[in-house]
């Protein structure tokens, strides 16, 4: 398992105990910096070696990724996005942090998105990273269009025949997004690729799992929010691809639609910008802090 240079690491529990594989480095106001898929905390690792110096930066794995725990899915909370979101309080708050930052890309990202949504009291700010919210997510797929999201259907199918159909062909499976994903193939080195692979292989149930939860639970969570009105209360900047003139939507105004005080930034990069841009993805975030002051 690669780490982060200059940065220490720990095991701590999540939600009903579950162990979190967690990277610590930096001093200053907190942040958490929750990574997507199908990656580990290590994607967030030059972004966070340019923060330290600002902030006390904690990059977790998420549970059912990389070194953290993978509990068996013995229900829908598992892995929904708010018992991942308790993972990241309770991570939070055994660092001696009842309030922190938190920016996430894709998978983090929703994670990040309920965190903030049960609770505000925690969450300074939030960062969003080349994804849209779950609900708006499967409302604008449509058509032949949706096909780019062809994974989200296949995970979302009951336990058993998903987890079975990707094992089979496990490597080819998760090296298939790397590389459809990275704008140009120069993105990562051969060891990097290879440590992603190997760990999305090494936790097929727990991903499946995770994408399963958002077909299901986090759909209907993220319904009941609209339904009542509930919104992002802190600060919230979005930092993405232009995913919408394919698809023919405006993610800033998706976006706009749970938050009072949110901005929109296009980027001309990759999904894996956090790695492909660092230098932008860092001013991007130390811009949102500002916001929070």
């Amino acid at each position: 398992m690669p780490t982060i240079d200059g940065f220490t690491y720990a095991t701590i529990p999540g939600q009903a105990g579950v162990p979190l594989h967690v990277a610590v480095g930096g001093s200053g106001p907190a942040l958490v910096l929750l990574h997507g898929f199908p990656q580990t905390h290590y994607m967030w690792r030059e972004v966070a070696q340019r923060l330290a110096a600002e902030h006390t930066v904690i990059v977790p794995d998420l549970r059912g990724y990389g070194e953290s725990g993978k509990p068996e899915e013995d229900g829908p909370e598992t892995y929904s996005k708010r018992t991942m979101g308790e993972d990241v309080v309770s991570v939070a708050a055994a660092l001696g942090h009842d309030r922190f930052g938190l920016v996430g890309h894709d998978r983090g990202a929703l994670v990040g998105v309920r965190a903030a949504l049960d609770h505000p009291d925690r969450v300074r700010y939030l960062g969003i990273l080349d994804v849209l919210p779950t609900l708006d997510t499967w409302e604008v797929l449509h058509g032949v269009d949706a096909k780019v999201a062809w994974h989200l259907y296949l995970m979302a199918q009951p336990v058993g025949l998903p987890e079975r159909m990707i094992a089979a062909v496990a490597e080819d499976f998760f090296a298939s997004f790397l590389d459809a994903w990275d704008t140009d193939g120069s993105t990562f080195t051969p060891e990097v690729r290879r440590h992603y692979i190997d760990s999305s292989v090494d936790a097929v149930p727990s991903i499946v799992a995770d994408y399963r939860a958002s077909a299901g639970i986090d759909l209907e969570q993220d319904r009941a929010d609209r339904e009542a009105g509930r919104r992002l209360a802190m600060p919230v900047a979005v930092l993405s691809q232009d995913w919408g003139s394919q698809l023919g939507f405006d993610a800033s105004a998706i976006w706009g639609a749970w938050s009072d005080d949110s901005t929109y930034q296009p980027i001309d990069a990759g999904h894996f910008m956090a790695e492909e841009k660092p230098d932008d993805v860092a001013q991007f975030i130390r811009l949102l802090a500002a916001r929070s002051r």
